[in-house]
């Protein structure tokens, strides 16, 4: 793969999933800038494990997200821009952050679903909404839609999750949706469980 644009957050971003940035350092201004130029614009997301969003000198993780730009719009001083989550990649080398971050990028596998999962599917999206739906300052609606593609609403169901970052990353490692759907499972149960208890 060659050398990726490369946008650290301090989020996780899973596969069909959405992803809105306000864009104002000038480093990804430019980035931005030039995806437009392309035909196809990706860019690869990881999360930041230590450091600020802004200003660079982060610590990055190795698995990330390609994230496909698929609008842009701008005010005064802002760029608003819609992406979405496509495929899991592992950081091979950083290059340098002239003029915006970049990464060589090898593909991960893509997870494979099979029918006998389909109840595993249901009995995580009806924990997850219930936990949803008391979680303190969750991010997303417990009535929130999930893909009719059953392994898009597997990465989706995971994304929903009221979870940590570092919760999000485990999940995004996963090796099967199996694991990943049991891995989510557990995850929000144990967070419904914390939540309890305070």
């Amino acid at each position: 793969m060659n050398p990726m644009p490369m946008f650290p957050l301090g989020s996780v971003l899973f596969p069909y999933t959405p992803l809105p940035l306000r864009v104002f350092e000038t480093r990804y201004l430019t980035m931005i800038g030039r995806l437009l130029d392309e035909e196809d614009p990706e860019f690869g997301v990881v999360l930041i494990e230590r450091g600020a969003e802004a200003g660079g000198g982060d610590q990055r993780s190795r698995v990330g997200t390609l994230a496909r730009l698929v609008s842009v719009s701008a005010d005064t001083e802002v760029l608003h821009a819609l992406a979405v989550g496509t495929e899991r990649f592992l950081v091979e080398q950083w290059l340098d952050d002239d003029p915006h971050p970049r990464a060589a990028l090898t593909p991960l596998p893509t997870l494979e679903w099979h029918d006998g999962l389909t109840p595993l599917l249901a009995e995580g999206e009806s924990i997850v909404r219930r936990v949803l739906a008391r979680a303190p300052e969750a991010r997303w609606d417990p009535n929130t839609e999930l893909s009719d593609d059953p392994l898009a609403a597997s990465w989706q169901l995971a994304a929903i999750a009221p979870l940590g970052e570092y919760d999000r990353y485990s999940l995004l490692q996963s090796e099967s949706v199996g694991a990943l759907l049991r891995q989510t499972i557990d995850a929000t149960l144990d967070a419904e469980i914390l939540w309890s208890a305070e």
